[in-house]
């Protein structure tokens, strides 16, 4: 009897064995408990679900804007036909040929600021009578609220050495009226010709110097933007000489003349042009 109970104990006590091995087996298969020991590293991480907030990206900074250069557009081209009122902000700036369109163009309206014998550089220092005082032309001209500088000289300097005289000289001017007028409408008009008598006599006053001083004018009025009016072409022929019929002494021109060289400034307008009044329409 004693040795069937301890046969019985030894089957008994087999399964109890076989129990705890498929617990610790299932124990190891589903990686321990399922908490976490108090110091335990995982516990101060943030939970994985939650992300870090992104930082704004800054806006992109505007680019600068560059002002455009202007564009210089060359000669002032033909345009309608203006009424004379439009010259009432006009000042003349010449010689003894612009004394000329005053006394025989037969405009009355605008100033007229001219002498006879009259430079690009006189015109800084030499006194003249003027409505004002005697002063140099260019004071008087500061002292004026003009919207537009007409400015013929250039016949009397055709003396000078070279160009390059009359090109320092010039610039003075054009940046002394810029300085004076920042809102005026500075106009640079061609030098007229000559007639071919006047030509033919071989002295300094001749087409071809003219046209190397006119080049000069060109060449400042796109450098400092200023108007560049080709008046020559109103009273030159076909090989660029002054008629006869226009002029009295081959250089300065009679009424015809300048009425053909007022008509060119009338059909030749800068800056702003008025519209007509219902009466001039009419």
């Amino acid at each position: 009897v004693a040795g069937k109970r301890e046969n019985n104990k030894k089957q008994l006590h087999l399964p109890g064995i076989l129990l705890a091995l498929a617990a610790l087996v299932i124990l190891l298969s589903t990686g321990g408990p399922s908490g976490v020991a108090a110091d335990s590293p995982a516990e101060s991480q943030e939970p994985e679900t939650l992300q870090q907030a992104e930082e704004p990206i800054p806006a992109a900074e505007p680019e600068p804007v560059v002002p455009e250069e202007p564009v210089w557009e060359g000669p002032v081209p033909e345009s309608a036909p203006v009424e004379d009122t439009y010259f009432d902000d006009a000042v003349f700036l010449g010689d003894s040929r612009t004394d000329g369109l005053r006394l025989y163009g037969g405009l009355t309206h605008g100033t007229f600021l001219c002498s006879t014998g009259a430079t690009v550089e006189s015109v800084f220092t030499k006194d003249v009578e003027t409505a004002v005082g005697t002063m140099p032309l260019l004071d008087v001209l500061a002292t004026m609220d003009c919207g537009k500088i007409y400015v013929m000289l250039g016949i009397n300097e055709l003396g000078w050495n070279g160009t390059e005289t009359f090109r320092t000289q010039s610039t003075e001017l054009i940046r002394r009226l810029q300085s004076d007028h920042p809102d005026a409408e500075i106009v640079i008009q061609s030098i007229l010709p000559v007639s071919a008598q006047k030509d033919a006599e071989g002295r300094y006053v001749n087409n071809g110097r003219i046209g190397e001083y006119n080049a000069v004018w060109l060449e400042l009025a796109e450098e400092f933007d200023v108007a560049y009016m080709n008046v020559a072409e109103s009273v030159a022929d076909e090989n660029g000489l002054l008629p006869s019929g226009l002029c009295y002494d081959g250089v300065h021109l009679n009424k015809a003349g300048s009425h053909q060289w007022l008509d060119y400034l009338r059909t030749h307008a800068v800056g702003e042009i008025p519209e007509p009044s219902v009466a001039e329409q009419a």
